[in-house]
């Protein structure tokens, strides 16, 4: 398991899917707006792609969030699109309704961060999120990223166009962020 202060990120257990799967993706709103596409729904008894785990795939690696406290599930944190030519990945996450406003978010960042960085070596990661996910924003700029841009109604959500921000964070600028 992977430790930050409050939270600690873990292998995808198969009791954790139907609770991430009711309080995250069923949850219309919240999946139109994490996701890059529509949201649709999952028949009972499908294995949920979202939430599926393929220890094959190279390019993705989920995590479980848990309370380093109780081992509570939280919510859940991706590196994806990882490149390892070009050294660069992407971070995703999303948090259970109960368990946001927390600074788990915060805390799930940075512990991403050090998985890119360190575990992985890669020297860039990247965050798109909706303009105004204040939330995403604060957490993402308390570790460090940068706001590089805006992509401009680039986002189909619910029935209006919306904008995306997207967040860069070089290994160098993390390591010395972090130093004493």
């Amino acid at each position: 398991m992977l430790r930050g202060r409050t939270i600690g990120l873990r292998a995808r257990h198969e009791d954790d899917v139907p609770v991430l799967r009711t309080e995250l993706y069923d949850d219309v709103v919240y999946s139109s707006r994490a996701e890059s596409g529509p949201w649709r729904p999952v028949g009972p008894g499908t294995q949920d792609p979202r939430l599926a785990v393929d220890d094959k795939e190279q390019r993705s690696v989920p995590f479980s969030v848990v309370e380093l406290d109780g081992g509570t599930l939280v919510g859940t944190a991706t590196l994806w699109g990882i490149d390892t030519h070009n050294r660069v990945a992407h971070i995703g996450l999303g948090l259970r309704p109960g368990y946001r406003g927390k600074g788990y978010g915060t805390d799930v960042v940075a512990v991403l961060c050090h998985y890119g960085f360190v575990v992985r070596g890669l020297r860039r990661l990247q965050i798109e999120t909706l303009a105004d996910n204040a939330a995403m924003l604060r957490s993402a700029e308390r570790n460090g990223f940068v706001r590089e841009g805006v992509l401009r109604s680039s986002a189909w959500v619910l029935g209006e166009v919306l904008d995306e921000v997207l967040l860069g964070l070089l290994a160098q600028d993390w390591e010395r962020a972090r130093r004493p």
